[in-house]
């Protein structure tokens, strides 16, 4: 009897706090709840390099620069910076910051950070150019690099040079990931697997302190449930909403949609190292069986546009290439009967659980058919999904990658040798001449000589196509109509310690 009362004490506590959790949001004006679609894979910058990771560890770490609400870089951590010559960037840190742990920001931290960016398998593509990192004095920071970097200053404001605490990185040990320490508006507290991470605000963050005491990023991967939680008031705002449930919200008095052009592409992949996507005429001739209109019209439901290049349009640099792949069933059949494979063949699509993805990759099963091409679809978890794409162990895939205003991070991740597997380049494609020009791109700071490199290397890509860019998605999150100051980032990466709620 004792055991049973226990029990039954126990799950009447489990629905109180169950309840308390879901409807904090809407009564307490000091508690921010956030729906993410998919979880962070790691609260260490230089482990991973993924949308939902940045989201939530923005706000516990500081980078050296920032970029504003258009995308213009501005100070972070670094207070100025000058280039004395094209391989040397010299920074001035801020004064009087400290980490969340009670250490002073200096410039020993910066050196620390970046000396293990240039070496992290997962973020080493950003930084690895850098040939030296010196502390001049306590807040004074001088980078060189061998030849000129013509990306640097936008890669130190990238997510994944926020700049961490080298004894509490030290301490931590193997556990860091898990208990971060950062200069950021907000404080970790707890992270529960597969539920949610919560955030505590820095009462002395150089910044100001952030509007809302209680941050708190819950994990909704069905689309559907993110738009329910809002409705139900369990959240106050909703990252990635479904195209069906944006009509609804639209329609919804008490709820704030906010829809812009993004920064970003979606792509089908093709692991270019295994038959029969090692040949350009399947992978050309898998994109003209795919009708893309058709889906963006029944999935996206207009909030996409159809892509010409792995640069979307809003990035400096992007091109039409000229090369489209309009749908064209008996092209697609000639192309696969020249690369030998008359009869089709048999392949498996892995993706993550995110409703869109899936919704795209039933419609692409069903186009392939038309062509013999029989396709088994896996859905897999985020980070396992991305832990295998980084092992090669994919045939076709679907993924997004978000830039920078920068074609360099729309194009050397994706595409140059040096960073197949994690690094970015989850096709595994392999072309001297596209390394070439992304090298040159990267070292020169002509601006006309850059765009020549990278218009040359959007035309190579679209032709010889190591994946099929399909579309530039729209980016749009949604909140309670009593939520302000809310904007939405450039790079889908929404800071939110201005966030306030009436």
């Amino acid at each position: 009897m004792k055991n049973k009362k226990i029990g039954l004490f126990m799950f009447v506590m489990f629905l109180f706090l169950a309840f308390n959790f879901t409807t904090f949001g809407a009564s307490d004006k000091n508690t921010l709840i956030v729906a993410l679609g998919a979880e962070p894979k790691s609260m260490d910058p230089s482990a991973s390099n993924d949308v939902p990771s940045h989201c939530v560890y923005l706000h516990i770490y500081d980078t050296l620069l920032q970029r504003d609400q258009e995308g213009n870089l501005i100070p972070g951590l670094a207070e100025s910076w000058e280039q004395p010559d094209p391989l040397t960037l010299i920074l001035h840190l801020r004064k009087g910051v400290k980490f969340h742990n009670g250490e002073e920001f200096t410039a020993r931290d910066v050196v620390f950070t970046l000396n293990r960016d240039k070496v992290a398998p997962a973020v080493m593509t950003f930084f690895k150019d850098i040939d030296q990192v010196e502390a001049l004095d306590d807040y004074t920071v001088k980078i060189t690099t061998k030849k000129p970097f013509g990306p640097l200053l936008g890669y130190l404001a990238h997510k994944s040079g926020s700049i961490v605490s080298e004894k509490a990185l030290k301490d931590a040990g193997d556990n860091y990931a898990h208990h971060p320490i950062g200069t950021g508006p907000y404080i970790f507290e707890s992270w529960r697997s597969g539920d949610r991470v919560v955030l505590k605000a820095n009462p002395d963050y150089f910044g100001g302190k952030p509007a809302i005491e209680n941050l708190v990023f819950r994990v909704i991967t069905e689309g559907t449930n993110r738009t329910i939680a809002l409705e139900t008031k369990e959240v106050d705002i909703s990252y990635d909403i479904e195209p069906m449930d944006a009509q609804f919200i639209k329609q919804n008095p008490d709820l704030v949609l906010k829809e812009r052009a993004s920064i970003g592409i979606n792509y089908l992949g093709f692991n270019n190292k295994k038959p029969p996507f090692d040949k350009k005429e399947v992978r050309q001739a898998i994109a003209y069986a795919i009708d893309m209109p058709s889906i963006i019209e029944a999935v996206y439901m207009g909030g996409a546009k159809i892509a010409d290049s792995p640069v979307p349009p809003g990035v400096p640099g992007h091109i039409y290439t000229g090369k489209s792949y309009d749908y064209n069933v008996e092209k697609a059949k000639e192309l696969l009967k020249q690369a030998g494979y008359p009869n089709g063949f048999k392949t498996k699509l892995s993706l993550n659980d995110k409703n869109v993805v899936k919704d795209v990759a039933v419609i692409i099963q069903d186009q392939l058919k038309q062509v013999e091409i029989d396709v088994e679809i896996e859905v897999m978890e985020w980070g396992a999904y991305l832990d295998k794409l980084g092992r090669g162990e994919q045939d076709l895939f679907i993924l997004g990658w978000v830039s920078a205003p920068e074609p360099d991070v729309c194009l050397y991740a994706l595409f140059h040798s040096s960073n197949i597997g994690s690094a970015g380049n989850r096709i595994f494609y392999q072309n001297k001449k596209v390394d070439e020009l992304l090298d040159k791109g990267r070292t020169t700071t002509v601006q006309e000589d850059r765009d020549k490199y990278y218009a040359e290397v959007q035309e190579i890509i679209q032709e010889e196509l190591p994946m099929y860019i399909m579309s530039y998605p729209f980016k749009n999150a949604a909140t309670q109509k009593n939520i302000k100051n809310f904007y939405l980032d450039i790079e889908n990466k929404h800071r939110l310690d201005r966030v306030e709620k009436e």
